[in-house]
């Protein structure tokens, strides 16, 4: 294992266990330095890959600080599925409860959507996230049927993306994206452990194939109190 990820996995479980709590100032690069034998630059790579995980947060002129683990990071870059992203969620109790797999004919909005025609079967898979017993995310999927055939709740209960990448062999390439704050719908209150919050925050995918075709349209809707979500922004 390079010598970054060694430095970043002891500062992560110092994090988690409550050697370092939150809104602590992590040590100086220099005593980071001196306490593992390492060079500047792998220090400086630990600490990047701390943030982009959202572990730690670098304030300007005061330092490093670590961010509270009670909001679940996730990381805004890349595509993954819900099962990909347990991976970075950490130590939670997570679970996928499949409300409905159905065949529905689209609207002309849909359609319009999708460059269709209105009555082109597509797929709506609703989902529930729960994670630690409360369920926090709410998610809505529409796909194209003929670009994802097959589908049923088994398949969507586990991973659907696993199921179009090794079932189907077909290659996801680029997602379209639109985070925003909603008022909670009818649904969302009666799907999620909303404990008061009015709102949800939304992240909207429109996702295409390699060889550019549109086969998704997702909406996750999600607690508003539960989560953080990281990027990288690189110049």
């Amino acid at each position: 294992m390079p010598k970054y990820l060694q430095i970043y996995q002891q500062l992560v479980d110092r994090i988690q266990n409550g050697t370092l709590p939150a809104e602590t100032k992590l040590p100086s690069e220099t005593e980071l330095m001196q306490e593992f034998g390492a060079s500047r630059g792998t220090v400086r790579k630990a600490i990047d890959a701390l943030q982009d995980k959202g572990f730690v947060r670098k304030h300007q002129g005061k330092g490093v600080f670590v961010l509270s683990q009670d909001a679940i990071a996730f990381q805004f870059n890349g595509i993954v599925s819900f099962s990909e992203a347990n991976r970075q969620i950490g130590e939670h109790d997570v679970k996928t409860d499949v409300i409905s797999c159905e065949l529905l004919e689209a609207t002309e909005e849909l359609a319009q959507l999708f460059h269709v025609t209105p009555g082109t079967s597509l797929t709506q898979v609703k989902r529930v996230r729960s994670i630690d017993g409360e369920r926090v995310i709410f998610d809505i999927n529409l796909f194209m049927t003929s670009l994802v055939p097959g589908l049923t709740k088994e398949i969507a209960g586990a991973s659907i993306y696993a199921y179009i990448e090794q079932t189907l062999g077909r290659q996801i390439s680029y997602a379209k994206r639109k985070i925003e704050a909603q008022p909670a719908t009818a649904e969302d209150q009666q799907y999620l452990d909303l404990e008061g919050t009015s709102h949800v925050i939304v992240i909207t995918n429109d996702t295409y194939y390699y060889e550019g075709q549109h086969f998704e349209r997702t909406q996750s809707r999600h607690r508003l109190d539960k989560f953080q979500f990281t990027d990288i922004a690189r110049r």
